[in-house]
């Protein structure tokens, strides 16, 4: 497998290949993690019983896969990245205020899962910074082969998880429940509200990169397939995950610090030693999306203004810079980090609709997907510098 060439560019219709399946299996993959169940935990964390929990995760995840699939159908179309898109709405150097809150959102979502895959090889006395920088390490290499090695890798951990979390569903289902816990009794409505707009920021977050894994399927590709393949994988996914996460918050106690370990402790080998290697590997594949991600908004973001283009050596560096970062955001900064992952998610929800909104619109209402790729690319284009 070659190295991809192109990053930002436009994909010409002779480099097309694939089918919209794929799109279901890199996000259905990419959500079969311990972050998704750590993000299950959430709900439960402000004081929702299981009832109102599940309720938050379906309602949230449902409907954040809608801007996230929707998102994912423009690729075929377009066939550039999703956030380059953006300089047809802010103008090509204007889209730099949106590049530079989704580059965060990429290094937030990026260091949390590495934490999360690096906190499962905790009970083979491996030391944490150790596990972080060799969960990095590995994600750094399927992330320079690019677009082609991210789907194989996800299809893949797919299969791999299907079977194992199967088993780990059947015993957080198979667990006693407080008394009370699938009752819809009185509930704190400000809690619920937040639990949802969190769920459904979950998969909003997707939308600032989900068209980069669509880009290079054949111009041909329907608007319904790509989005029906992208949104049952995604929600389908996010949905089983965040549930098994909000039954072992309530059935484990100190889910919330370390949630591999917890999950594991229930298990004998030689199955825990499998549960621990399928969680580390669906983490690593899952962070190449965003290292992935934040390599194409870094170049996105400094063309219009420098001479950096994405080529090999851009890639290995920057790719590598953001991996040094989260590491040391990982070593240094993870505590209480289902809190802190919730406190991330509401900050960025408040960034986030405003963008999919704006971008959406303009995609699906004003301009009916019509843009023209070179002047996304000129700054002196009909899209002007700052819009």
């Amino acid at each position: 497998m070659e190295i991809e060439t192109r990053s930002i560019d436009y994909v010409p219709p002779e480099e097309r290949y694939g089918h919209p399946k794929s799109q279901f299996f890199i996000w259905f993959g990419s959500n079969m993690t311990v972050l998704a169940m750590a993000t299950g935990a959430f709900a439960p964390t402000l004081g929702l019983n299981l009832a109102w929990s599940i309720l938050a995760i379906v309602l949230g995840l449902s409907f954040g896969g809608l801007f996230m699939a929707f998102h994912s159908a423009q690729g075929p179309h377009l066939g550039i990245p999703q956030m380059i898109q953006s300089r047809a709405q802010f103008g090509v150097k204007g889209a730099v205020i949106p590049l530079i809150l989704a580059i965060v959102l990429f290094l937030g979502f990026y260091a949390t899962t590495i934490f999360y895959g690096a906190q499962t090889l905790s009970p083979l006395n491996v030391p944490m910074p150790v596990s972080i920088i060799l969960a990095g390490i590995i994600t750094l290499i399927i992330s320079i082969y690019g677009y082609a090695a991210i789907h194989r890798a996800e299809e893949y951990s797919s299969y791999l998880a299907t079977v194992i979390f199967l088993i780990v569903t059947f015993f957080a289902l198979t667990q006693p429940l407080p008394a009370g816990s699938l009752s819809f009794g009185p509930v704190n409505m400000g809690s619920f509200m937040l639990a949802v707009s969190v769920y459904a920021t979950y998969l909003i977050t997707a939308a600032p990169y989900v068209a980069d894994y669509s880009r290079y399927l054949p111009e041909t590709t329907s608007i319904s397939s790509t989005f029906w393949y992208t949104y049952l994988g995604g929600v389908t996914a996010s949905i089983w995950m965040c549930i098994v996460g909000a039954v072992l918050f309530i059935v484990i106690p100190d889910f919330s610090a370390n949630s591999a370990v917890a999950i594991a402790s229930v298990w004998k080998l030689p199955l825990v030693i499998i549960l621990y290697a399928t969680m580390v590997i669906t983490a690593v594949c899952s962070s190449t999306l965003s290292l992935y991600g934040t390599f194409m908004a870094t170049v996105t973001t400094f063309s219009p203004f420098t001479k950096l283009r994405g080529t090999k050596k851009t890639k290995i560096i920057i790719m590598t810079i953001t991996m040094i970062i989260a590491s040391c955001i990982d070593i240094f900064g993870a505590q209480n980090m289902i809190i802190q992952w919730g406190n991330f998610m509401g900050v960025i929800l408040y960034f986030m609709i405003p963008w999919t909104c704006i971008n959406l619109v303009d995609y699906y209402v004003v301009r009916k997907g019509q843009y023209s790729m070179k002047d996304i690319f000129d700054p002196k284009g009909i899209y002007g510098s700052y819009n």
